[in-house]
């Protein structure tokens, strides 16, 4: 077992700054391997970003997609997700409403509330980085032989699994 320092960032969502030990089972040198992995992974992801107009900024993206994925959400549940304070978030709503890629309704369990939705725009866009992305990643596996595939599939499954456990365990 290896000690890694780890400190949890904005409302538990991941590490942020070094400040306290945690074992971990993984070895140092694999813990090391799969960051770099991941960067390579999360530049892979993220390169598609630049080639898709609108040019949203990485905190407005993050927000589109909790909105798709999370909809209907109030602006409560996407300060929440997003680890801001509800004026920053809002702030981020207004320039998000006024490119047109989202829309505020009065909710439809509750007309006191304002349910935050994506507009047509906005689910274009995120379809059109979806595909950008998907073009971009099937470029670098297809320089991968077909095992080193199977197994990085087999490894993020696995990770993903683990990932959900963790989640559960901490709700």
């Amino acid at each position: 077992m290896a000690h890694v320092r780890v400190a949890w960032g904005a409302l538990g969502r991941g590490p942020m700054c070094e400040s306290w030990d945690m074992v971990v089972g993984a070895g140092a040198d694999d813990v090391a391997e799969v960051e770099t992995a991941a960067r390579a992974l999360g530049l892979v992801l993220t390169r598609a970003n630049a080639d898709v107009y609108p040019k949203v900024p990485p905190m407005q993206l993050r927000a589109l997609h909790f909105v798709e994925t999370l909809a209907p959400i109030n602006l409560t549940r996407l300060t929440e997700e997003l680890g801001t304070i509800p004026s920053s978030a809002s702030r981020l709503c207004d320039r998000l409403q006024a490119a047109g890629l989202l829309d505020r309704r009065p909710a439809t369990t509750d007309r006191r509330e304002v349910e935050i939705v994506l507009t047509g725009e906005g689910r274009a866009l995120l379809e059109r980085l979806r595909i950008a992305r998907r073009a971009d990643m099937a470029e670098v596996l297809e320089r991968m032989s077909p095992e080193g595939r199977a197994a990085l599939l087999h490894g993020l499954r696995e990770f993903g699994i683990a990932v959900e456990r963790k989640t559960e365990v901490s709700a």
